[in-house]
């Protein structure tokens, strides 16, 4: 068992988890180890129904957890699926069914199985697209969906090491297809990563070395945008001078309008970066409008942020409201 791994978990000594577990080699052999461990733990399995094999993986998963002795629960999603974007509706619908599961059990955090080689290939699927500290950082150990903490113990633990342990033991594991479809970027990247150690010198280790340094960047730029989001909001309400917004550097600006709208409005995810640059433009002028859930509003040097369809009026010293135009989104 990987001594980093080993590490990470004592975190959660006597915590209640959930585990999600697909039936592929990463997934099994996190279940293994924690049950190695002895850690208090759930497996929640979700059939798609999108492969031929998905019932047997199904009955794999429930017959393993019998011999560990480990709860297992198995959801499956039905009726129509999407003709595009059909592995992001999947995904989604994963993760809705294992957080409902959780706060509905009183479990505070799920773990995955995303490992070494996932966090890699993220890395360079986002420098390929030009992404800036946040996706070049790649995932994090801990984050929260659906208000549920999303556990990943594997971003240092290779691939090759989690099949080697299974192989090793005579556990068995299955193989999704569509991990040898070249039409997808991911799979393309993974059958030719090894081209970066072999011509450049570029190894695995020191690109997770760069995703590291860049995470802890990315976590301290993190702590300062929540105090500073903290600062001005109170009962999802943010009012604050346009020298707060405009005067940090422009990818300072970004982030923290992005901050804010998410925790005022509520969203998974702050909204996109060519949304936001909208919003930085509209903002330089007296205007209202509305993004990711929320009311945007300025007035002469004060902006104000609010849920969508909450009141935004700002009072002048008469007591009389005064109007803005609408803006383009």
């Amino acid at each position: 068992m990987n001594q980093n791994f080993i590490d990470f978990m004592r975190n959660y000594t006597g915590a209640r988890l959930a585990v999600a577990v697909s039936g592929g080699v990463d997934s099994v052999c996190l279940l293994c180890w924690l049950a190695n461990l002895n850690m208090d733990i759930v497996c929640l399995h979700v059939n798609h129904g999108l492969r031929k094999n998905a019932e047997i993986e199904t009955q794999y998963v429930r017959d393993l957890c019998t011999k560990l002795n480990i709860p297992c629960h198995v959801f499956y999603w039905t009726g129509d699926k999407p003709i595009t974007g059909l592995e992001a509706a999947a995904r989604n619908a994963r993760y809705k069914f294992m957080t409902d599961f959780c706060r509905a059990n009183n479990i505070d955090s799920l773990l995955t199985a995303h490992q070494a080689d996932d966090q890699i290939e993220t890395f360079l699927m986002n420098l390929g697209r030009g992404s800036g500290l946040y996706g070049l950082a790649a995932m994090r150990a801990e984050s929260v969906r659906d208000g549920i903490k999303i556990i990943r113990p594997l971003l240092n633990v290779s691939r090759a090491e989690l099949k080697q342990f299974c192989d090793d033991n005579n556990i068995k594991y299955f193989t999704d297809e569509m991990n040898a479809d070249t039409q997808y970027t991911r799979v393309r990247i993974r059958q030719n990563r090894h081209l970066l150690a072999d011509k450049l010198g570029i190894t695995d280790a020191r690109i997770l070395l760069a995703i590291n340094n860049l995470g802890r960047t990315r976590d301290a730029m993190d702590k300062k945008l929540s105090e500073m989001v903290d600062s001005i909001t109170e009962n999802r309400r943010a009012v604050f001078s346009d020298s707060f917004l405009f005067d940090p550097a422009p990818d300072i600006r970004l982030k923290l309008l992005g901050t804010l709208i998410q925790k005022i409005g509520g969203g998974e995810y702050p909204p996109r970066l060519n949304s936001l640059s909208n919003a930085l433009i509209n903002l330089q002028h007296d205007c209202k409008f509305t993004l990711g859930h929320c009311t945007l509003r300025r007035l002469g040097t004060r902006i104000l942020i609010v849920p969508e369809g909450s009141k935004t009026s700002f009072r002048t010293r008469n007591g009389k409201s005064k109007t803005t135009k609408n803006c383009s989104k």
